[in-house]
């Protein structure tokens, strides 16, 4: 399967596979934030979009495209302006991508890094037949200022199958109707509640281990080992043919 991005002469574009690393789950004891799996998986699933300046962009509160300034950095070239009004920042994406058929390509806010003041919004692009470039939008959620630096991630691109999401056959159900499944879950909940009870004990196994396991070393309740669990995923980045 391949993604391509076309980039338009006379530009750049800076992209590399999206790092599990986020400096505000670094910051937090021991790295704690890291022992959610599925936190730390989702932040590298996907390519991330790099600013080639920095920037500030302040928004006023009002509707016209005046509300909101941009400020490149001295000598630069802001890779944002305000197009659409309303308080949304836009950068344009200098190349077009294209990908193989029936398949389309998600552009989305850099996943797991919050932002004061400002929201990234999404977009599904047809990238299996568009020859169209596409932009990337934030929207300020209050008046006030903000600053993308040089190297900082604007964009996070994930190929999707929409087809795939159209043939799925959704439902819900009591938790009861599935026998074994719940009998893993209450065994979890117990053991859950047990470990959480022992916690505050320094001498108590849970303090020794600190937290639960299960999950991460991908093992059901019984000690079953997952058929397919990762714990790393490892996206190649864009090269020149």
């Amino acid at each position: 399967m391949r993604l391509t991005a076309y980039v338009i002469d006379g530009h750049t574009l800076d992209i590399r596979p999206a790092p599990r690393e986020r400096e505000w789950m670094d910051r937090t004891d021991q790295h704690y934030a890291y022992r959610c799996l599925p936190l730390d998986m989702a932040n590298a699933l996907g390519w991330e979009l790099l600013c080639q300046t920095g920037f500030a962009a302040e928004w006023d509160g009002g509707d016209a495209l005046e509300s909101l300034r941009v400020s490149p950095d001295p000598g630069t070239a802001a890779p944002a302006l305000s197009h659409f009004g309303y308080g949304v920042l836009t950068f344009h994406v200098p190349c077009l991508f294209r990908s193989d058929t029936g398949v389309q390509l998600l552009a989305t806010g850099p996943l797991n890094r919050p932002r004061d003041g400002i929201g990234a919004l999404s977009g599904l692009v047809e990238t299996d037949w568009s020859p169209y470039p596409f932009t990337m939008n934030w929207k300020f959620t209050r008046p006030g200022r903000i600053r993308f630096e040089a190297g900082e991630p604007f964009c996070h691109l994930l190929p999707l199958r929409t087809a795939l999401l159209e043939d799925m056959q959704p439902r819900w159900q009591p938790l009861s109707e599935a026998p074994e499944l719940e009998a893993q879950y209450r065994q979890w909940t117990r053991s859950r509640g047990h470990f959480l009870g022992e916690l505050p004990d320094p001498q108590s196994q849970a303090a020794r281990e600190q937290w639960q396991r299960g999950y991460f070393r991908g093992v059901d309740a019984h000690g079953c080992p997952a058929p397919q669990h990762r714990t790393r995923l490892r996206l190649p980045p864009f090269t020149r043919d």
